[in-house]
């Protein structure tokens, strides 16, 4: 599973905990992600969702390969240290094609400088990845803090921790410390938009009476505080859509999320699984392909994949798009399921049988070989009627609606009925998608059938069926008049031959941008547009020639190579062998020992 690299692009490896508690894991999981949020609102840069990134998490990997399989050209890794009142973070960016370390940096900092600190980390990765791969405008903040409670927000990091885990103990815990940090600051928005998702989601598959109205409360007073949150708009998306089945107040909500977060994929996830739901397929495929490239390792958007194909009808795709999921997570129980449905659907016993037997976590194994059975004829009614009469009561609730397929197969159309109108009436979330449920295609003569479609999916229900053209203009908005450009571009050339400014090592874009009375982002307009190159690749051409005029003046005979290279503004013997490589097409040995025998 690769995918082609993007220059500009990066994903942030988990921050290794380095602290002496090891529950203090929930802070430095916390760390990375707040980086990855920063760096997501940078236009132009790609920058891989938490899910993926996180896939490597404790687990050793290569470089190279990580790069290859998430399709970026830069890492960046790290670890965190909390102690008391005190933190150490430190970070190092990795080019990912070969390995070398572009930047790398420690910071000490007191606890309630770590809004600044996330802040100013983002930024400097932000240039970096700027000055070497090319032209994208970046903020003057990517972080602002949330709260001026450090305690709220260290119980917020604990909650989001838990909450991620997807299970029933995680979000239970979660709910906890959203309340938690709550208690401690009212004000603070995240946490409202946290829990709210998680009472929503609760709500929406089968739990208790009164769930969604907790869950609506604690969104408006989200809204009081914030209303400029992706994280809002999703919660509110999720909480229209799973909660309350309305689709066009959800894909509304949903597209406000990404209009403020463009890579926010569990709310375009959210909306591909709205659209599927209400069948605009091609929507719905076109957002689902759009997040693996941000996400390529979340088996949920594999899941979401499959789930459109299924439901349209190509197994084969759908069984192939499943097994990547599990292939990422081999627990994933809606895989799991689908796979079931997959194999049934295809027709294939002995594949769905050896799955069965092998796979603990499969969805009801009884109820599964019985609807195969009466699928394909091979079961007398009166054979699958003890399991089908099995009350209610007696039995969990599942993710895939197994007793309301069996009793659609068994011929028991009314019973059948009355399940799926009880169901819908409470909008129970694994109902979702019974208009297309390939299942039920038995019942879609029948008159109730009909006329729950008609319900559900009233025109005046439904978003639009397009998005609008979302192309962007080519090029980028000139950033300095074009009768300034002249002058300034004399002026940058004689920074560099007369004043030799290149000869700082630590020589940065925002240092040179000061020095001609622009901002960093005008400066990284004007090279990348102007003069055809970024930063990096400007300034160390102009090392490379001063290295050559100081290795062919017999005066420096005595003077190493590398030490040439140094003196002409190269900091690192990685980066200048590969740039003087990669200009002359050869090692600055060879071509020394070339030009003096010319």
């Amino acid at each position: 599973m690769t995918a082609q690299p993007i220059s500009a692009s990066i994903a942030v490896l988990p921050f290794v905990n380095r602290s002496a508690d090891p529950e203090n894991e929930y802070f430095s999981d916390g760390i990375t992600e707040e980086i990855i949020n920063a760096l997501t609102k940078i236009k132009g840069l790609k920058v891989t969702a938490r899910t993926s990134a996180f896939a490597y998490k404790n687990k050793p990997a290569d470089i190279r390969e990580i790069g290859r399989q998430l399709g970026v050209a830069n890492l960046l890794e790290g670890s965190v240290r909390k102690s008391g009142n005190k933190v150490r973070i430190t970070s190092q960016l990795v080019n990912a094609e070969d390995g070398a370390h572009l930047w790398a940096h420690r910071f000490d900092r007191q606890l309630a400088d770590i809004f600044e600190l996330q802040d100013e980390i983002s930024l400097l990765i932000a240039d970096q990845i700027r000055e070497h791969y090319g032209h994208f405008e970046v903020q003057d903040h990517l972080v602002q803090a949330p709260t001026q409670n450090i305690k709220a927000y260290d119980l917020y990091l604990k909650a989001r921790y838990n909450h991620l885990k997807w299970d029933n103990e995680g979000i239970t815990n979660a709910i906890q410390y959203y309340q938690d940090c709550i208690a401690i600051d009212p004000k603070f928005a995240l946490p409202y938009f946290g829990i709210s998702y998680c009472f929503a989601m609760r709500a929406s598959f089968g739990g208790m009476p009164g769930l969604l109205d907790t869950a609506e409360h604690y969104l408006q007073r989200g809204f009081e505080l914030d209303q400029h949150s992706d994280l809002g708009y999703f919660s509110q998306g999720t909480l229209l859509f799973w909660g309350r089945w309305d689709f066009k107040g959800g894909a509304a909500a949903y597209l406000k999320a990404l209009a403020i977060n463009p890579s926010n994929t569990e709310a375009e996830e959210g909306l591909a699984e709205l659209y599927t739901a209400i069948g605009y397929f091609d929507l719905a495929e076109e957002h689902a392909q759009h997040i693996l490239t941000l996400n390529p390792l979340s088996p949920n958007h594999h899941f979401t994949l499959a789930n459109i194909r299924y439901l349209t009808g190509d197994y084969e795709a759908a069984l192939a798009a499943a097994e990547a999921a599990l292939q990422i997570a081999p627990n994933f129980t809606h895989a799991i399921g689908l796979k079931q449905l997959c194999l049934i659907l295809l027709n294939r016993p002995k594949t769905l049988e050896a799955f069965l037997q092998s796979n603990r976590l499969v969805e009801c194994p009884e109820e599964c070989r019985t609807l195969y059975q009466l699928l394909h004829d091979q079961i007398t009614k009166s054979d699958a009627a003890r399991l089908i009469q099995t009350p209610k009561s007696e039995r969990d609730i599942y993710l895939f609606t197994w007793d309301l397929f069996l009793q659609t197969h068994f011929g028991a159309t009314a019973s059948a009925l009355d399940h799926l109108k009880a169901m819908t009436s409470r909008c129970i979330g694994q109902y979702v998608n019974f208009a297309h449920l390939p299942l039920l295609k038995p019942l879609h003569s029948a008159p109730v059938f009909q006329q729950l479609l008609q319900q559900v999916f009233a025109p005046n229900r439904l978003p639009p069926a397009t998005e609008g053209d979302k192309t962007e203009p080519a090029g980028s908005r000139n950033l300095i008049d074009e009768a300034e450009i002249p002058a300034l571009l004399a002026q940058l050339q004689q920074l560099m031959e007369t004043e030799g400014a290149y000869q700082n090592a630590d020589l940065s874009l925002r240092q040179l941008a000061e020095r001609l009375n622009l901002t960093a982002n005008k400066l990284s307009w004007l090279l990348n547009e102007h003069v055809g190159q970024n930063f990096n690749a400007y300034i160390n051409a102009f090392r490379l020639k001063q290295f050559q005029r100081l290795a062919l003046d017999p005066a420096n005979s005595h003077l190493t190579l590398l030490g040439l290279a140094y003196e002409s503004g190269f900091n690192s013997k990685t980066v200048f062998n590969a740039y003087f490589k990669k200009s002359t097409g050869m090692t600055p040995r060879a071509w020394v020992k070339k030009q003096q025998q010319a």
